[in-house]
């Protein structure tokens, strides 16, 4: 059972199950404004995979999907994700991260108790979470699993909070759970809100590109179809109780990351004008509480398990760059009711 498997991380993970395994697939998905069926491809197709609409904190929906299809497995990354939405209200996140988080947990943990001794040895619940938990870095540093817990967003507050409930789940009544906590992810069918594929649409419609205050907020950045595969291998061979972060060592500043974009734009999508898409380029008022760094100490989940990221920052963002070209008519029927690319996250108290 995947639960926001109609979304962008969560698609990327279905589409690799249907295609690399026999898994039976039950997708879980509410569609909100994010959640797209068209990001599923041809797995919506496959005998192996059941698309259910249902809201992760709709108890009894969630209850009657387990006494259907006994999943051996539950990987949860259904979530409310944007930053600068849960600065303009906050109240989305708390009720999907944290209370559908719970929802799900005690549905799961009822169900478990009901398992035979070998189906609960052999049962997992991964929950998928941010490295944006572990708040803003200096300088220098990585985040590391024992790092101390310090979000400064709504949405990270509530991505925080819904860790330490599965935590708190595997402590208390033993569900043997796994949590991963990731990097910034980029690639194809991500919601035109984030940073990457806002800045390629507005610049092949020739609007302006804009990076909040001086450009310098540095993330670490990985492929989406790297991810989906290091969930995979978490869920399969991961330790039960443990934590493993997943980043793509790519740091970059937001400056860096559109100025790339450009630079491949201007070879991949010339402009009619001939102008260099840099031109496009504005600073923009910074988001409130903007963390200022965040990098991933991958090492855990490499020397455990042997996981390495394939794409280097500069493969993954052509591979990007050259999907949203090829792919006009997803992006802009995805966005067309809920988001017109306008400015989110200014609300201040």
């Amino acid at each position: 059972m995947i639960t926001g498997g109609a979304g962008f991380i969560g698609s990327a993970v279905v589409r690799q199950f249907i295609a690399q395994t026999n898994y039976t697939i039950v997708n879980v998905d509410k569609l909100t404004y994010a959640g797209n069926l068209s990001t599923l491809s041809g797995a919506l197709k496959n005998s192996r995979h059941y698309f259910e609409q249902i809201d992760i904190c709709d108890s009894h929906a969630i209850e009657t999907l387990f006494t259907k299809f006994k999943p051996d497995a539950v990987m949860h990354l259904a979530a409310e994700s944007h930053v600068d939405r849960s600065i303009d209200g906050s109240a989305d996140f708390i009720h999907s991260n944290i209370i559908g988080t719970y929802t799900l947990l005690e549905a799961t943990r009822n169900y478990w108790n009901q398992l035979q001794t070998e189906e609960q040895c052999l049962f997992r619940f991964h929950h998928v979470s941010t490295d944006e938990v572990f708040g803003s870095l200096g300088t220098s540093g990585l985040f590391h699993e024992q790092a101390p817990y310090a979000p400064n967003s709504p949405y990270s507050a509530s991505k925080a909070s819904s860790d330490h409930l599965v935590r708190a789940w595997y402590y208390t009544y033993g569900l043997p759970v796994l949590i991963t906590n990731c990097s910034n992810n980029y690639g194809p069918y991500q919601y035109p809100e984030k940073l990457i594929p806002l800045i390629i649409l507005n610049a092949l419609d020739g609007k302006a590109l804009p990076i909040y205050g001086k450009g310098d907020n540095i993330r670490d950045w990985l492929y989406v179809e790297d991810h989906a595969q290091a969930l995979r291998l978490v869920l399969e061979e991961g330790r039960v109780g443990e934590t493993y972060n997943i980043g793509g060592h790519n740091e970059k500043t937001n400056l860096e990351v559109v100025t790339t974009l450009c630079s491949l734009l201007d070879k991949l999508k010339p402009r009619p004008n001939s102008q260099p898409y840099s031109d496009l380029i504005t600073f923009v008022e910074d988001r409130p509480g903007h963390d200022q760094r965040y990098a991933i100490n991958a090492s855990k989940l490499q020397h455990e398990l042997g996981w390495q990221p394939t794409e280097t920052f500069g493969s993954g963002i052509k591979k990007t760059i050259e999907w949203y070209i090829k792919h006009a008519a997803w992006w802009k029927q995805a966005s067309s009711e809920y988001y017109q690319r306008e400015r989110l996250g200014l609300q201040k108290q």
